[in-house]
């Protein structure tokens, strides 16, 4: 089963997040106390790895500003908190129909839900009720007369009622048909096939950036606290490293041979040092050592007695041990969360990992090492959904991933007042604190790109850069002139810094192209550019050149109707707030002009403008926009911007 949209609702500080979606992995950016760790905890409690946290507990979980109002507001039963998509796979499907025939399901989706007082989950699936009842009593070899009145009766629960009331004796058919019903719980298929889809469904795996293998134990406090089940968190994350490395306390305990312990440990110590130091790029020199040894008395309980296991850090270019808690945070989280996720795997196999600040305490590049340990170690296999506010545990290659978790405030009567936590479905947010991670993350990549691309396009902000890279996707489709991929696309943050940028270009002696927007306040600041040494003549155009308009942004390129298209869609504007592209067009001005005009005066409901926000909607849906005629102008505008400059290579 595979997660495709999430809503919670009633849940700590989130009153409705709205539906969201999600995909192999997902990064949640928000600042800190905006609701992302309530979120992920609020989607552990569905399927938790640990049992503990298997029910949502109404006390402390419900929104305290409502608690006193909740029988109120609920008064048909107990609040929702979780409502969740999934689509089937084929192994899903084919373990269902091994137990109730072909074709017993009939749509690959399916609706898990769960609220307070909840231990389990509650499905809504759509199965081919009549065709299964209908094979069972035929396959029992009930008369057809009793295949009549079985199929007389229209719910699950019904023909499961039917069934447990039949006494014996009774025909050997309809004797058959309850055998074969008894192997669904209460003889109900219904709830026999949600057993099925139940045991394939992931579990959730919550991991917080707290989370850390304690690097010492005492043996006898560590068997003390496993039979009294007060384990700390450290102490259990220590105790699955014993089990990854085949060792139990008691081995330890009751050790005779030195020597067969020491394997054990040093096999252990290679196996998770080689995974660690296959993602870890900041020291190469380092392995994790365990050793024990007996407790001295000077030392403080519980270490001074009985056998002590100790984590030690080996740094080999230093030939040196330190304790293993006297590591950086970023390394002593990185190592327990493989031990952990290592255990989870062998035990359970198929879990979405759910990550809540990972890697807080990294370096940026070592978070750059932990995102692609993401990528080639997780992601194959699991979803991914992790939280952040560091612009470098931003997947900026895939920046469609991302998520926005904001904590809404309004203002209603002068008052301000909160909407709780809000799940944009897009990387786009109001608030400039929630998007500083992904404009930092942008602002790095692009920097990175500075200085790779042999042939580069310098345009002023992402929105030309999804636009470009969009309509060349969709010209490469169509088997027309699309932009030559030796060509670099890079954003520069607006005309103004341009000459920043060619100054940094100027000396690694590359093909640069500047592709910019041209009104009639900037005609000073083309022409300078135009003028500079360090662009070869006719290497600055203008989207007014190609549009052939006397001004032009590159929306301007697309044509008045397919904007309109686009901004509809992107705004959901309907009724009397829908444009039509006689709203906006104007004979040599710039369409943004207008636009931006008419959301001046729309309502409140609406969202202000901006010019990423439409932009990022075509890049999305570009495919399906592309199938409407009022697209082709601009397609026709676009191939002959991308011939223009693949004659610049």
């Amino acid at each position: 089963m595979i997660l495709k949209n999430v809503r919670v609702t009633n849940y700590r500080c989130i009153d409705d997040s709205g539906q969201f979606s999600v995909g192999r992995v997902t990064c949640f950016v928000g600042k800190n106390e905006s609701g992302k760790t309530a979120l992920l905890q609020a989607l552990e409690r569905l399927k938790p790895v640990d049992e503990t946290h298997k029910k949502y507990d109404k006390l402390t979980e419900y929104p305290r500003k409502w608690l006193s109002e909740y029988d109120d507001r609920n008064p048909n039963g107990e609040a929702q908190v979780l409502h969740t998509d999934w689509e089937l796979e084929d192994t899903d499907i084919a373990a269902v129909e091994a137990a109730f025939g072909k074709n017993a399901l009939r749509s690959r989706v399916v609706v898990v839900s769960k609220g307070y007082e909840q231990t389990g989950a509650s499905f809504n699936i759509q199965i081919d009720f009549d065709g299964i009842i209908g094979r069972m009593a035929m396959s029992s070899g009930c008369t057809p007369e009793e295949q009549a009145a079985i199929k007389s009766l229209k719910t699950p629960g019904a023909v499961a009622e039917y069934v447990r009331g039949l006494s014996l004796p009774t025909t050997p058919g309809l004797a058959q048909l309850k055998q074969l019903l008894n192997t669904a719980r209460d003889s109900n298929v219904e709830l026999g096939v949600i057993d099925i889809l139940y045991k394939s469904m992931p579990s959730f795996l919550y991991f917080s950036n707290y989370d850390h293998l304690d690097g010492r134990v005492s043996i006898d406090d560590l068997l003390n606290r496993q039979a009294a089940k007060t384990l700390l968190p450290g102490q259990k994350l220590f105790l699955e490293f014993l089990d990854f490395a085949k060792i139990s306390l008691n081995d330890i305990k009751d050790a005779k041979k030195s020597e067969q312990l020491r394997a054990r440990c040093e096999a252990a110590s290679i196996t998770i040092s080689r995974q660690i130091f296959q993602y870890w790029s900041q020291n190469r020199h380092l392995k994790v050592d365990f050793v024990v040894q007996a407790g001295r008395s000077e030392d403080s309980p519980p270490f001074n007695s009985g056998f002590v296991m100790e984590a030690r850090v080996r740094n080999e270019l230093h030939d040196m041990t330190v304790p293993f808690s006297e590591r950086s945070a970023g390394f002593v989280w990185f190592f327990s969360f493989l031990v952990h996720f290592s255990q989870v795997k062998k035990q359970l196999g198929n879990v979405i990992i759910l990550l809540d600040e990972p890697g807080l305490a990294l370096h940026a590049k070592a978070q750059t090492d932990l995102l692609r340990y993401f990528k080639e170690k997780l992601e194959p296999n699991h979803q991914v959904l992790y939280t952040t506010h560091s612009p470098f545990m931003v997947p900026a290659q895939d920046i469609l991933a991302v998520r926005t978790v904001e904590d809404v405030i309004v203002e209603e009567y002068g008052v301000q007042q909160s909407r709780g936590t809000i799940v944009g479905d897009d990387v786009l947010s109001t608030d400039k604190d929630t998007l500083f991670p992904l404009q930092a993350a942008l602002g790095y990549e692009i920097t990175q790109t500075l200085f790779v691309g042999e042939h580069t396009v310098l345009v002023e902000g992402p929105s030309d850069y999804l636009y470009l890279i969009g309509f060349s996707d969709l010209l490469k489709q169509m088997g027309r002139t699309y932009l030559d991929p030796r060509w670099t696309i890079c954003p520069t943050g607006g005309v103004d810094k341009v000459q920043a940028f060619l100054s940094l270009f100027g000396g690694n002696r590359l093909n640069v192209v500047v592709v910019i927007d041209f009104a009639s306040g900037q005609k000073k600041k083309v022409e300078m550019l135009r003028a500079s040494a360090l662009l070869k003549a006719g290497r600055v155009v203008t989207f007014a050149d190609v549009a052939e308009r006397a001004e032009a942004d590159v929306e301007d390129m697309l044509g008045a109707d397919a904007y309109a298209d686009i901004l509809n869609l992107a705004y959901e504007l309907k009724s009397k707030n829908k444009l039509k592209a006689s709203d906006i067009e104007t004979v040599n001005g710039r369409v943004l002009i207008k636009v931006e005009d008419r959301f001046r005066v729309m309502p409140e409901s609406v969202k202000n403008f901006d010019h990423f926000q439409p932009a990022a909607y075509f890049f999305e849906h570009r495919n399906a926009l592309a199938e409407q005629p009022a697209f082709e102008a601009g397609l026709k505008r676009f191939e002959e911007l991308f011939k223009l400059l693949n004659a610049m290579l």
